[in-house]
């Protein structure tokens, strides 16, 4: 059987390229195609030899680094990829991969990280965060409006959606009506050990933006006065550090031995924005290491109040204040083989056991 996987980018190493790579190593001669490829970021995970990019590969280097000037190309890229004499081919998406076009007889099952969340559900909230307005916003209306007809015609696309959570599938359903099963994405929870003491500082793993939410946890810190380490890039940096007071350290990016040790030595985890799924407080518990989270997102499905962690539920300081007061209460009651049993819920072994179920089902009913 030939497979073939197809992402919407290659340009970093988060948590949507983390189950490509996954699925990569489940099926090592599958190619992966994709819109565009950073070989310096991701070469060592993905190298070059097993890419397959559209033509905006070919646009020059500074042009490709700004690839959002160019959105309304992304829809025709992705048509444009050739997936002509696979059996089968598995897409990874948040906004353009479920889009591919398959020849008749080939099997597409999409596995859904969300429909196009800035054309959906988030487009006020991303027009507001990026600044767009006045001819920007002229720009913005109609591109946004193409996006969503090609989004709602593209969906039927697939044979079959995976969500990566109920949360997704809840999206799934109200923007594409489409039906689909929740498959929970990889956690690598064998990475960390069980850790039973911590350094006193609480720990937030996440990009730099503002749909992460971060600043409403240094407001806080700032506040309480506790070490606040935060770990990762991004715009929204220098902004984020000119609010921050003298508890608060910014480590930038670290590598995965880095971050292994940070999360182990912890107090707890800080998860304030709302995820699709959200993979990082599953690594947490994985450690022993309780998790604040917003309610809301995939954290609902994850987080465990009074186990794993606790809840906040508005994006306030004293709402954030309440979670965390209640976490430290319950610290001593917490059981720290209790999250871990919890976190091996959502391992890498349960999704390729899952994965492998699921394609073997649909091939065999088509």
């Amino acid at each position: 059987m030939k497979i073939a996987l197809v992402c919407d980018f290659l340009l970093k190493l988060g948590g949507a390229e983390r189950v490509v790579k996954v699925l990569a190593d489940m099926f090592p001669e599958a190619p992966i195609y994709t819109l565009l490829y950073d070989e310096e970021k991701v070469g060592s995970v993905f190298p070059k030899e097993r890419v397959r990019t559209s033509f905006l590969q070919n646009y020059p280097a500074f042009i490709r680094k700004r690839h959002r000037l160019f959105t309304h190309k992304f829809p025709q890229a992705i048509e444009q990829l050739d997936l002509s004499g696979f059996d089968l081919v598995i897409s990874s998406s948040n906004s353009y991969a479920h889009g591919i076009i398959c020849p008749v007889g080939t099997r597409h099952i999409c596995y859904c990280h969300s429909p196009m969340r800035y054309a959906w559900d988030y487009a006020n909230e991303y027009k507001g965060e990026n600044n767009i307005s006045g001819f920007k916003a002229f720009i913005y209306a109609p591109l946004i409006k193409y996006l969503r007809q090609w989004d709602k015609i593209s969906s039927d696309r697939p044979d079959v959606y995976l969500a990566n959570s109920r949360n997704v599938q809840n999206r799934l359903k109200k923007y594409y009506k489409a039906d689909s099963d929740v498959m929970y994405p990889p956690v690598n929870t064998d990475k960390f050990k069980l850790s039973k003491n911590h350094l006193n500082y609480f720990l937030i793993l996440s990009t730099l933006t503002p749909y992460k939410k971060i600043d409403h946890a240094i407001r806080l810190f700032n506040k309480i006065g506790r070490k606040l380490v935060i770990i990762g890039d991004g715009p929204q940096k220098s902004y984020l550090q000119s609010i921050s007071g003298p508890n608060i350290d910014f480590l930038g990016f670290k590598d995965d031995k880095t971050v292994k040790e940070y999360v182990e030595n912890c107090r707890a985890v800080i998860f304030p924005g709302e995820d699709d799924f959200g993979i990082v407080p599953l690594e947490a518990m994985s450690a022993g290491k309780p998790v604040l989270a917003f309610a809301k997102g995939g954290a609902l499905e994850t987080v465990i109040s009074g186990k794993t962690g606790e809840f906040f539920f508005e994006h306030t300081v004293s709402s954030m204040e309440d979670g965390l007061s209640r976490l430290l209460y319950n610290e001593k009651f917490y059981s720290k083989s209790g999250m871990r049993t919890h976190a091996k819920l959502f391992s890498r072994e349960v999704f390729e056991d899952n994965m492998r179920k699921k394609v073997k089902e649909v091939m065999r009913s088509f």
